[in-house]
């Protein structure tokens, strides 16, 4: 089976590539090399910079289906420590100790915004979509949100929170989610820039800064994590329940949720 990261350094940068059939969907297997990889490239003095992107069309199309069936079946306890390690993974890169920029390359959708939020820079290709879909599944997307919110603000987060409204870039733009909108032929040249910006800078020094933002925007790791056990405990609550599992399931086999009446 072929691995679901790709990961490359050259020089100083590495990227960290999603690879995965299902449009770069989250599933187990993937959280857990996400998270391995953050954990190793964080401790490799070598690595002055980090670009996070997806091979494909997509950079993450949320939650892989097959995943999504094995949870829904799952435990309340087992759904919590399973939404407890996807926290723990945005939590890594949200605070990993060098710059990072996501390359978003294609679609970004749930947990997908998560990773956008938490990356300090955001280039999207001008095709990229973005959407918080969790609501059409009886759901919430809860242990993303501290990050998305960060990003975003509150106003913007309840909008799209309750709509699951698919935005094009430029609008992902006007919001705060990313930070510049490129033609996609153009994507790699913007990067390119972006380190050569960051090359510039003295390591420790942009560790500081990075952490001196998030403490002054009052986002700290003990809190980070206090907030993620919340958070987890009310999406497993919600995978649980009859809602959610009525959503999962209409998912899963194609058909309208049964909130959705037909005229």
């Amino acid at each position: 089976m072929p691995a679901p990261l790709q990961v490359s350094i050259q020089g100083r940068v590495a990227r960290l590539t999603l690879d995965r059939p299902a449009h770069n969907a989250f599933d187990d297997a993937l959280i857990g090399e996400l998270g391995a990889e953050l954990g190793r490239l964080a401790r490799d003095a070598g690595v002055r910079a980090l670009v996070l992107t997806g091979n494909g069309p997509s950079f993450s199309a949320g939650a892989d289906a097959n995943w999504m069936k094995r949870m829904a079946a799952a435990s309340e306890a087992d759904n919590q420590a399973d939404s407890e390690r996807l926290a723990a993974l945005m939590r890594t890169l949200n605070f990993f100790p060098k710059p990072t920029i996501a390359r978003v390359n294609g679609a970004a959708i749930g947990g997908g915004v998560g990773l956008v939020a938490c990356c300090d820079i955001a280039i999207a290709a001008d095709t990229a979509k973005f959407a918080l879909s969790e609501v059409k599944l009886g759901l919430v997307p809860a242990v993303i949100s501290p990050y998305v919110i960060a990003a975003i603000g509150p106003r913007q987060a309840r909008r799209l929170f309750v709509s699951a409204e698919i935005i094009d870039a430029h609008e992902a733009l006007r919001i705060d989610l990313v930070h510049r909108v490129v033609a996609a032929d153009n994507l790699d040249e913007t990067i390119a820039r972006e380190l050569d910006l960051l090359a510039k800078g003295a390591p420790l020094a942009q560790r500081e800064a990075k952490q001196l933002a998030l403490a002054m925007s009052g986002m700290t790791k003990a809190r980070a994590a206090a907030t993620d056990t919340e958070n987890a405990a009310l999406i497993a609550r919600l995978r649980v329940g009859a809602e959610g599992q009525a959503g999962l399931s209409a998912f899963l086999d194609k058909q309208p949720p049964p909130w959705i009446k037909e005229p």
